[in-house]
């Protein structure tokens, strides 16, 4: 929206691609035909290859509303819907956006610089907390709204209406609510791209069905990224991940396994960051919404609402197995090592100092949280 060009956007100059003999072909795959190892491209016709990689990504939910495919209504994921975000936003002053996530929170804050005054949709009870524990989900909701952001919470869309130039000028909730706009925004997730695989002999499930090496069920040809799920999902892991590192590593992967040195594709402790306009959000490990009964959870939070840090345990061993950090920044190698070496809980509390890499002159938190943790402690013993 103006803060970066395009050319910026790039992860590599435009030189890097012929210098390593890499060809890149500007079109749309119409069709795969395994059989006969052909692709069908739009504009250049037939293709051959002797091994196919998948990497096809996502393509944004839709739900069946009524409107939904009206102008000025749209969804997120590739750089294509960037560019129409630039023409759905040209001289209005209302948007509307549909579903609460990290999507949605980057859309509005690109339609804020713009002066567009946005509303948010979202059915849950709280921001974001089909994946979000309640105290972290409130704080987030607070955020937006301090932004200027109206936040409708348990609010389902039922229709997007039109005015008489054609374009979105109205959506309507299931309870009867009107909101006036110009534009709306569906951030109600993603899906695997794969529906042009279909009928094609390549299993499908969700995505592209693989194994441990991105093989798909044609010896010749695999998948990798958002498209692809795992037949059998690593432990402690989703089938279908998309999230930028996971798609990396999977890439990494099949790389191995192209240039005949395979190595199963191991993609540790999970981890995910983020940023929710000022609030930085980081989690490693295991930290659901709503922590199972093996699982005991630290939570606490600064008196200025922004700043949190949350520790979950097993109730029994008392080792480490989720840490939450929001308004605070923490170590990625620190943090998945006390995961992974299954550190104690106390021990983690006590060297809390060795994680954080806040910036010089930044708030120091760590005797606040330790000294919480053991008022915690006594209270559970107690």
């Amino acid at each position: 929206m103006g803060d970066m060009r395009f050319q910026d956007t790039k992860p590599y100059e435009d030189w890097f691609w012929e210098k390593n003999r890499i060809e890149l072909i500007h079109d749309k795959v119409l069709l795969v035909n395994p059989s006969k190892n052909v692709l069908t491209l739009e504009k250049v016709g037939l293709m051959e290859y002797d091994e196919l990689i998948l990497a096809t990504g996502s393509k944004s939910n839709r739900f069946g509303w009524k409107g939904q495919d009206l102008p000025g209504v749209q969804g997120f994921y590739s750089f294509q819907d960037l560019e129409l975000l630039e023409e759905n936003s040209k001289n209005i002053k209302q948007a509307v956006i549909v579903g609460g996530g990290l999507i949605g929170v980057e859309v509005a804050e690109m339609l804020l610089t713009r002066n567009i005054a946005v509303t948010f949709l979202v059915r849950e009870k709280g921001f974001w907390d089909i994946v979000l524990p309640e105290e972290e989900s409130k704080m987030i909701g607070r955020e937006i709204q301090d932004h200027g952001v109206k936040l409708l919470l348990e609010k389902n869309l039922k229709e997007i209406q039109s005015g008489a130039n054609g374009l979105v000028n109205k959506v309507l909730t299931e309870d009867g609510l009107e909101i006036d706009c110009q534009m709306v925004a569906l951030t109600v997730g993603v899906t695997p791209n794969v529906d042009f695989l279909k009928n094609t002999g390549i299993e499908v499930d969700r995505g592209v069905l693989v194994d441990s090496t991105h093989k798909t069920n044609i010896s010749n040809i695999y998948a990798i990224g958002d498209c692809a799920q795992f037949r059998e999902a690593l432990p402690g892991r989703r089938p279908i991940e998309q999230v930028w590192y996971t798609g990396k590593l999977q890439a990494e992967s099949l790389a191995n396994v192209l240039t005949s040195d395979p190595a199963l594709y191991k993609p540790g402790t999970w981890f995910n960051s983020a940023k929710f306009f000022t609030i930085e959000y980081q989690v490693y490990g295991d930290v659901p919404n709503l922590p199972p009964e093996n699982i005991q959870s630290f939570y606490w939070e600064d008196d200025s609402g922004k700043i949190c840090f949350r520790l979950n345990y097993e109730k029994d061993s008392q080792k480490v197995t989720g840490i939450h950090g929001f308004g605070m920044r923490l170590r990625q190698d620190v943090c998945i090592q006390w995961i992974e070496s299954a550190r104690l809980v106390k021990d983690v509390i006590a060297n809390l100092a060795e994680s954080l890499f806040d910036p010089e002159f930044y708030k120091k938190n760590t005797k606040k949280i330790q000294n919480k943790f053991n008022e915690s402690l006594g209270a559970l013993n107690g």
